[in-house]
């Protein structure tokens, strides 16, 4: 969706590599569990940093770092400045022309701005985990769209340049945060309306028979929220759009019409047990 807000020197470019884009986009999730350093960069647990945590947060990557240190910072998420470096060197790849490194940085590009739209990406109570309420992560996040989204209005409108991308990451963190409680809440309120056997129902996934959070309960929350993944998946796809279009025109508006390149390099990953990863599913 990102691709068709994109003014047409773009969509001309990015329309035939949709499909590559859209399966590579899941390669930073695979990366958590193989790459150390990885994990961090898909969140901030802003909670960790006390009260009004936005105040106390430097924006820009080293005065963050002089401040709390770069560890400190790792413990709790670098979701944001890992989001603007990978902008830096999606510009980079831009005014290189180098196609293999667009697609692959505007696919990590577009998983980490969206990631940094989910609410529970901005909290250490990122499944529930602290609240009794494990599962929620990956329901928010995977089973309300699931079931839901075909009914999605995600036009977003035409991609817009962003003169500050640092702070336009940080606004859409502070957006997203202000969601948290309600995010919790109306869950665990609804819990307590729902037998166990309203709330999950069973699916046959992949020849197994799996545990889901039951149609009637998905749609029960949903409708409590108010469309709210509606409206952040929309903001993700604004971001996405708004953000690849400004490394380009930062990049100098190179003509991409005539790039070549070998777009079929594959990242391997292999489990590293050294590497710590969050899991959102039930378990």
């Amino acid at each position: 969706m990102a691709v068709y807000s994109l003014p047409p020197e773009l969509i001309q470019f990015y329309k035939p590599h949709i499909q590559f884009i859209s399966e590579k986009a899941v390669n930073p999730d695979r990366r958590r569990y193989a790459v150390e350093g990885e994990a961090e960069k898909h969140y901030i647990d802003l909670d960790r940093f006390g009260d009004d945590p936005l105040e106390k947060i430097p924006v820009f990557w080293s005065d963050a770092v002089e401040k709390f240190t770069e560890d400190s910072l790792r413990a709790h998420g670098i979701g944001p400045w890992a989001a603007y470096f990978t902008f830096v060197q999606l510009t980079q790849a831009f005014e290189h022309k180098d196609l293999n490194g667009i697609l692959r940085l505007s696919a990590d590009l577009g998983h980490y701005l969206a990631d940094l739209n989910v609410p529970l990406h901005t909290t250490q109570n990122y499944n529930g985990q602290l609240t009794g309420q494990e599962g929620i992560h990956g329901f928010w996040e995977s089973r309300i769209p699931e079931l839901m989204s075909s009914d999605y209005a995600l036009w977003v409108g035409k991609a817009e340049y962003i003169s500050q991308p640092q702070q336009a990451i940080w606004e859409a963190i502070a957006q997203a945060h202000t969601q948290v409680d309600s995010v919790l809440t109306f869950e665990k309120t609804l819990s307590e309306n729902f037998d166990p056997d309203r709330k999950y129902g069973f699916e046959e996934r992949n020849s197994l028979t799996v545990r889901v959070y039951s149609k009637e309960f998905t749609k029960t929350y949903a409708l409590a929220l108010d469309h709210q993944v509606e409206r952040q998946m929309k903001k993700a796809i604004k971001m996405i759009s708004d953000f690849w279009y400004t490394a380009w025109i930062n990049a100098g508006q190179p003509d991409l019409s005539t790039l070549e390149g070998n777009k079929s390099d594959e990242e391997i990953f292999l489990p590293n047990p050294k590497v710590k990863a969050r899991k959102h599913d039930n378990e």
